[in-house]
């Protein structure tokens, strides 16, 4: 299983990957990056990414319309953001505590693939080792 590190390397062998990062988002903190990031800041990157992610997580219309409440499982899985040149993905992982982390993975829309990068994702934050 691998740990935060092991697991931005692997995002960064994904096809267009610019940079990837951990983030924290309820603080905005980077717990971890790797590559470039928009604006060439990452912590900058972090907390903007942490802000979306958030008012997503937190918003009832994107939440699963079900009667339990299952804090193991953060309330969505994944945004898309798109824009003229790249893809910004946040995939939020699943922990055994209230969960608050997510994956963020820049990609160039010219060489990126987004279908492969969020299946890719979606298996990393199932085995990332968090602790």
């Amino acid at each position: 299983m691998p740990g935060i590190d092991e697991c931005l390397l692997e995002a960064m062998r994904l096809p267009g990957a610019r940079g990837a990062a951990l983030v924290d988002w309820t603080s905005g903190l980077a717990l971890g990056s790797v590559g470039e990031f928009p604006g060439g800041d990452h912590e900058v990157a972090a907390a903007e990414a942490a802000e979306v992610a958030r008012l997503t997580a937190e918003q009832r219309a994107f939440t699963p319309d079900h009667g339990e409440d299952d804090r193991a499982d953060p309330p969505v899985e994944d945004l898309i953001i798109s824009n003229r040149d790249s893809y910004h993905l946040l995939r939020f992982v699943p922990t055994s505590f209230d969960s608050s982390v997510f994956l963020h993975v820049w990609l160039g829309r010219s060489d990126g693939n987004l279908a492969l990068a969020r299946i890719r994702l979606g298996e990393m934050a199932g085995r990332l080792v968090l602790g």
